[in-house]
Protein backbone atom coordinates (compact mmCIF):
# COMPACT_ATOMS: atom_id res chain seq x y z
CA UNK A 1 0.00 0.00 0.00
CA UNK A 2 2.57 2.79 -1.34
CA UNK A 3 1.28 6.11 -1.63
CA UNK A 4 2.86 8.67 -4.26
CA UNK A 5 2.70 12.73 -2.72
CA UNK A 6 3.11 15.12 -6.06
CA UNK A 7 2.18 18.18 -7.10
CA UNK A 8 -0.43 18.06 -10.46
CA UNK A 9 0.67 19.70 -13.48
CA UNK A 10 -1.34 22.07 -14.98
CA UNK A 11 -3.75 21.28 -18.12
CA UNK A 12 -1.93 21.10 -21.32
CA UNK A 13 -5.43 23.17 -22.95
CA UNK A 14 -4.76 25.62 -20.62
CA UNK A 15 -2.06 28.32 -19.61
CA UNK A 16 -3.72 28.89 -16.29
CA UNK A 17 -2.47 27.11 -13.15
CA UNK A 18 -5.76 26.48 -11.74
CA UNK A 19 -5.76 23.37 -9.37
CA UNK A 20 -1.51 23.03 -9.02
CA UNK A 21 -0.74 24.55 -5.99
CA UNK A 22 -1.96 21.78 -3.76
CA UNK A 23 -0.68 18.81 -3.27
CA UNK A 24 -1.79 14.94 -3.38
CA UNK A 25 -1.65 11.98 -1.87
CA UNK A 26 -2.48 8.67 -4.02
CA UNK A 27 -2.16 5.10 -3.23
CA UNK A 28 -0.67 3.31 -6.33
CA UNK A 29 -2.50 0.32 -7.46
CA UNK A 30 -2.38 -3.74 -5.31
CA UNK A 31 -3.69 -5.33 -8.19
CA UNK A 32 -4.17 -4.94 -12.01
CA UNK A 33 -7.55 -3.98 -13.41
CA UNK A 34 -9.73 -6.47 -14.80
CA UNK A 35 -12.56 -6.49 -17.80
CA UNK A 36 -15.88 -7.46 -16.99
CA UNK A 37 -16.96 -10.54 -19.32
CA UNK A 38 -20.72 -9.40 -19.82
CA UNK A 39 -20.02 -5.44 -20.20
CA UNK A 40 -16.18 -4.75 -20.86
CA UNK A 41 -16.42 -2.24 -18.39
CA UNK A 42 -12.93 -2.32 -16.41
CA UNK A 43 -13.04 -2.91 -12.40
CA UNK A 44 -11.04 -3.22 -9.45
CA UNK A 45 -11.63 -4.66 -6.33
CA UNK A 46 -8.82 -2.25 -4.83
CA UNK A 47 -10.60 0.34 -2.44
CA UNK A 48 -7.20 2.13 -2.07
CA UNK A 49 -7.05 2.93 -5.75
CA UNK A 50 -10.49 5.46 -4.86
CA UNK A 51 -8.80 7.34 -2.35
CA UNK A 52 -7.34 10.82 -3.17
CA UNK A 53 -6.15 13.37 -0.67
CA UNK A 54 -5.68 17.18 -1.39
CA UNK A 55 -3.53 18.94 0.84
CA UNK A 56 -2.07 22.62 1.34
CA UNK A 57 1.54 21.94 1.60
CA UNK A 58 4.05 18.88 0.61
CA UNK A 59 5.17 19.01 4.64
CA UNK A 60 1.08 18.36 5.25
CA UNK A 61 1.01 15.19 3.24
CA UNK A 62 4.27 13.80 4.58
CA UNK A 63 3.06 14.38 8.13
CA UNK A 64 -0.26 12.60 7.53
CA UNK A 65 1.61 9.81 5.87
CA UNK A 66 3.65 9.63 8.15
CA UNK A 67 1.59 9.92 11.63
CA UNK A 68 -0.29 7.04 9.92
CA UNK A 69 1.98 5.01 9.21
CA UNK A 70 1.42 4.63 5.35
CA UNK A 71 4.87 4.06 3.37
CA UNK A 72 5.33 7.12 0.77
CA UNK A 73 7.33 8.21 -1.96
CA UNK A 74 7.67 12.22 -2.87
CA UNK A 75 7.56 13.13 -6.58
CA UNK A 76 9.22 16.92 -6.45
CA UNK A 77 7.20 19.36 -9.49
CA UNK A 78 9.50 20.27 -12.58
CA UNK A 79 8.28 23.93 -12.51
CA UNK A 80 7.70 25.63 -15.83
CA UNK A 81 10.15 28.39 -17.53
CA UNK A 82 8.25 31.51 -17.54
CA UNK A 83 7.78 33.06 -20.77
CA UNK A 84 8.29 36.87 -20.20
CA UNK A 85 7.83 39.08 -23.97
CA UNK A 86 9.95 42.24 -23.52
CA UNK A 87 6.20 44.00 -25.10
CA UNK A 88 3.64 41.09 -23.78
CA UNK A 89 0.86 40.45 -25.13
CA UNK A 90 -0.01 43.65 -26.68
CA UNK A 91 3.14 43.42 -28.33
CA UNK A 92 1.32 40.91 -30.94
CA UNK A 93 -1.19 43.30 -32.18
CA UNK A 94 1.50 46.38 -32.53
CA UNK A 95 0.97 48.07 -35.83
CA UNK A 96 5.54 48.79 -35.69
CA UNK A 97 6.93 45.63 -36.42
CA UNK A 98 10.11 45.04 -38.54
CA UNK A 99 8.54 42.01 -40.37
CA UNK A 100 5.66 41.20 -41.06
CA UNK A 101 3.51 38.77 -39.26
CA UNK A 102 1.14 36.62 -40.46
CA UNK A 103 -1.45 33.63 -39.06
Amino acid sequence: MLARIYQPARNAMTSGQAKTKTWVLEFSPEEARGIDPLMGWTSSSDMNSQIRLMFESKEAAVDYASSNGIPFTVSDPHKRKQNLRSGGYGDNFATNRRAVWTH
